[in-house]
């Protein structure tokens, strides 16, 4: 009976009133400042497709069909639809195991749209080294980038003791995940970050990649050294993220890599994750098939 009154009681919250909870309790589980400013964006965000200020018990399974609806009416890209409903997805999973409803957010079927790479003709003028000394950190950067994919919060947060030249690999703390993970470097990276980090000198705690104060870079700090990196090179597109479709797309299409290999190196927890990464053509499958069709070995 206490327990009925309780879930009656939480039942008359107003979804506005719960949130802020289901934050609190995220920031305790360890969920990261980003994903938590996330979290933020993406419920105001939602809040002008669903009343908020409706209570559990006025909320209905056609008000959170309604409110899909209203998103796509609203000219949203498929891929923001998906991300907004994954996580109001978890937000109603922890609403239920609170008792605050019953509900849960259908699955959508919206096409998403995969994301391209920089092409090769820009990857060429990228890589390219650089004769002036200002611009060999960032050079470092971008082929760091296109070594091992990683987010750009993550390439900020590297420190010097995180390198091992030696065995060729680099321990990083994923910012959207907090999880530690080892990434592999191949030669020419370790020969780049070789030269790099003997002119960059420093102690083990400072950051890889730094301001000129040696303090850690900011994210805007970062994306104008880029932006300005890229345009010097006669690039348009500025775009750090997009290393991370490229090193997706490089690995798997280009280098014949492994998908589940792809997953863990991007710090995926499912598959269906790196799919989005991953911009595979007619084109890439025909020119590719020769060689990975099952046949390919049994030539007549």
């Amino acid at each position: 009976m206490a327990k009925m009154r309780i879930q009656m009681t939480q039942k008359s919250w107003r979804i506005e009133e719960a949130f802020p909870r289901f934050v609190k309790t995220q920031a305790a589980r360890g969920v990261t400042d980003k994903t938590i400013l996330t979290y933020n964006r993406h419920f105001h965000a939602l809040s002008y497709h669903l009343d908020m200020t409706k209570t559990f018990d006025e909320l209905t399974k056609d008000d959170l069909d309604s409110m899909l609806v209203s998103l796509r009416k609203s000219g949203v890209s498929p891929n923001t639809i998906s991300s907004y409903a994954r996580v109001f997805r978890t937000f109603l999973k922890w609403c239920r195991g609170e008792g605050y409803t019953d509900l849960s957010l259908p699955n959508i079927q919206d096409k998403e749209t995969v994301k391209g790479s920089y092409a090769d003709e820009e990857l060429i003028a990228l890589l390219k080294k650089p004769a002036k000394d200002c611009e060999f950190r960032n050079w470092v950067i971008v082929n760091f980038l296109i070594n091992s994919g990683c987010r750009a919060g993550t390439i900020r947060s590297i420190q010097n003791r995180d390198v091992s030249l030696t065995d060729k690999r680099v321990i990083y703390r994923h910012t959207k995940t907090g999880k530690l993970q080892s990434v592999p470097l191949c030669s020419q990276m370790v020969k780049i970050l070789s030269e790099y980090m003997v002119i960059r000198g420093g102690a083990p705690e400072d950051y890889l990649f730094c301001t000129v104060y040696g303090e850690m870079m900011s994210e805007n700090a970062l994306a104008c050294a880029i932006k300005k990196y890229n345009h010097r090179r006669g690039v348009s597109r500025t775009s750090i993220h997009l290393f991370r479709h490229t090193f997706a797309r490089k690995y798997l299409v280009d280098c014949g890599g492994d998908a589940f290999m792809l997953q863990k190196l991007l710090g995926h927890s499912t598959l269906a994750m790196t799919k989005h990464y991953c911009a595979i053509y007619d084109t890439d499958l025909t020119d590719s098939y020769d060689n990975l069709s099952p046949l390919a070995d049994n030539v007549q």
